[in-house]
């Protein structure tokens, strides 16, 4: 009675085609392939009950991207319930896009003329993309075999708080102007300078914990595991080449320890006001990287050096956890998954900023394209001025379709495998919402998967109270479509199904 059976696949999903490369305002075009980008499936299915999660290496999931999947799924495996599969991505900036014409956050090669460089198609790339997911969730499934899970939790720096809070307000400084479609300044910044007179403090902490589930087979050996880290994989976001970026020295670290053949399924965990870098401690950090690795420095890669301190540190967790865990391998286990939709309450545009946008959108499309510098300098001026554009436009609509719906709808999967819970959101979810989640949920351990894939139209950062009052990047009107009012709400929910599916019977 509910024996496990799990399945593993991987793909490598890297072009070296020159493709669009989404995370920045600008667009960049992929120049080569710096390590791979990778899609990874995990199967977990107990005869009652299954999880189907689907990693990925890329900044994102769109509603489009699940929706193709899921299609693509179905046609392969028509038993197989697909609203289960719970894609997420680990918000690598460096992954190629497969977004359609239009339709990205930020500006696509369709709405900026980019005369001397080539772009591939991401509507191609989308195509063999889901082709590749589709072949490692059927292969994942196909391979389901008994076996076990063992589960636990570690401590590894790897995130720090990426906001940095000011005595004074930023726009009231002199010389200061605003960036439309980009940043509404207040006594907080993202990345802000710590070496200010004016610094305050960081306006949340971080979270050191990872949580670890592996998976082993019948005899006991180590098959794969779940990673799951408070922290987007971005220390090399402004590369020109696709990269999984921290991600990848993680799993090389792992897989010389523990074999080629170890699955490793990434998750981000809560992590919208946190990122892989130090602020304040730059000089120290410089000078234990000269002694602590003397001249082995990756000068080609940006961050080169934190993401191998990062690796090292989970691979580190990973094994002391693995230790003592192991002597817990359960191989039947209760599955309960739940798949529903909330609604939470939108960040509301007011009458006020409403107007401000329009002014400014009127401001910014008056601005021309670059017609000096070279094909590369033009292409970042252009892209950044539409996406600028893009995003006062997207305030317009927003403000119209407040009027008739006050809220979003997110899919939203809570599950349970024995005492071990999973909850996703779709959203750059700040850590203080998880430690809300985990605090009240019933299970031994709560992981958290931020940046799922939802088939509805909402995302972006779900800030907090104190986040909304600093303003700054991630935590005005541009950024967050939910409220903080929504971000409660969806703690609530949360936490209702995770009490809910913790007293189903095993």
């Amino acid at each position: 009675m509910n024996e496990l059976l799990i399945g593993w696949a991987s793909r490598d999903v890297s072009t070296d085609l020159p493709v669009d490369i989404p995370g920045q305002f600008y667009i960049r075009v992929s120049e080569g392939v710096l390590d791979p980008i990778t899609v990874t499936a995990l199967v977990i299915d107990n005869g009652q009950d299954l999880v189907v999660f689907l990693s990925a290496d890329f900044v994102s999931i769109r509603p489009y991207l699940v929706e193709e999947v899921r299609e693509k799924v179905s046609a392969r495996l028509p038993g197989l319930p697909v609203e289960k599969i719970l894609m997420h991505c680990t918000h690598t900036h460096d992954g190629p896009s497969y977004y359609k014409a239009n339709q990205a956050s930020m500006a696509t090669p369709a709405q900026v003329p980019h005369d001397g460089i080539e772009i591939a198609s991401s509507d191609e790339y989308r195509a063999f993309l889901t082709a590749q997911i589709t072949d490692a969730i059927v292969e994942a499934f196909s391979r389901r075999a008994p076996g076990g899970v063992a589960f636990g939790y570690g401590y590894a720096v790897v995130g720090h708080s990426r906001r940095v809070v000011y005595h004074d307000d930023l726009s009231q400084r002199p010389g200061a102007s605003g960036r439309p479609g980009m940043i509404v300044a207040g006594h907080a910044a993202m990345y802000g300078n710590t070496n200010d007179d004016q610094f305050s403090h960081y306006e949340a902490g971080a979270d050191h914990v990872i949580n670890l589930l592996y998976t082993f087979d019948p005899q006991g050996r180590l098959t794969g595991a779940i990673i799951n880290v408070p922290c987007p994989s971005q220390n090399s976001e402004s590369e020109w080449r696709l990269s999984a970026d921290y991600w990848h020295d993680v799993r090389t670290a792992l897989r010389r320890t523990y074999g080629e053949g170890l699955f490793i399924l990434p998750q981000c965990a809560a992590a919208g006001d946190l990122a892989p870098r130090v602020l304040h401690y730059k000089q120290a950090q410089e000078r234990r990287y000269r002694l602590k690795y003397g001249p082995d420095y990756p000068g080609t890669v940006r961050e080169g050096l934190t993401r191998r301190e990062i690796a090292e540190r989970i691979t580190g967790a990973f094994g002391e956890v693995l230790d003592w865990a192991r002597k817990d391998i359960r191989s039947a286990l209760p599955i309960a998954h739940v798949v529903t939709t909330v609604d939470l309450s939108r960040r509301r545009i007011t009458d006020e900023e409403y107007a401000s946008e329009c002014r400014q959108l009127e401001d910014l499309n008056k601005v021309p394209f670059a017609t000096t510098g070279t094909p590369k300098e033009r292409l970042i001026h252009d892209s950044t001025l539409v996406a600028r554009r893009n995003r006062c436009q997207r305030i317009l609509k927003r403000y119209a379709d407040q009027q008739t719906q006050p809220t979003l709808p997110m899919e939203m999967h809570v599950l349970r495998i024995g005492e071990v819970a999973f909850a996703s959101n779709c959203f750059e979810l700040y850590m203080d919402y998880q430690h809300r989640i985990q605090a009240r949920s019933p299970f031994t351990q709560t992981f958290i998967v931020q940046l799922a894939g939802t088939p509805t139209a909402c995302g972006g950062y779900l800030a907090t109270e104190r986040a909304v009052w600093g303003k700054g990047y991630s935590a005005s009107l541009y950024c967050n479509q939910v409220s903080p009012a929504g971000g409660q709400e969806l703690v609530e929910a949360t936490v209702g199904v995770l009490k809910a599916i913790h007293t189903t019977e095993a």
